[in-house]
């Protein structure tokens, strides 16, 4: 499985914009084939950062995921949305146990 956490500081002016982007990127984005999970939230302490996590099956449905048109539209309107660098993280996982609080 692959697991990617990704934080996006959002220039507040194209805050809006950006949440729109967001939310179609995440609709399509949980349609595919190989994806486990996929979500987009604002950071409670800063609403302009916006974090993902999405989680893969394997490399071929990550691959995929990034040849969509939904990925490659928000992809090429980031730029202009973002108000500092992204922080994107891979993770490589093995196995993944749900725990009890």
């Amino acid at each position: 499985m692959i697991v990617l956490h990704a934080s996006f500081p959002i220039d507040p002016d194209k805050r809006e914009e950006a949440l729109d982007l967001i939310e179609d990127l995440v609709e399509q984005s949980q349609a595919e084939d190989g994806m486990i999970d996929y979500r987009a939230t604002t950071d409670v302490n800063d609403p302009n950062v916006v974090r993902f996590f999405e989680q893969y099956e394997d490399e071929a449905a990550f691959e995929a995921h990034t040849q969509t048109d939904h990925f490659q539209e928000f992809e090429a309107a980031l730029p202009d949305l973002l108000a500092g660098e992204p922080e994107i993280l891979r993770f490589d996982v093995e196995s993944a146990t749900e725990l009890d609080l």
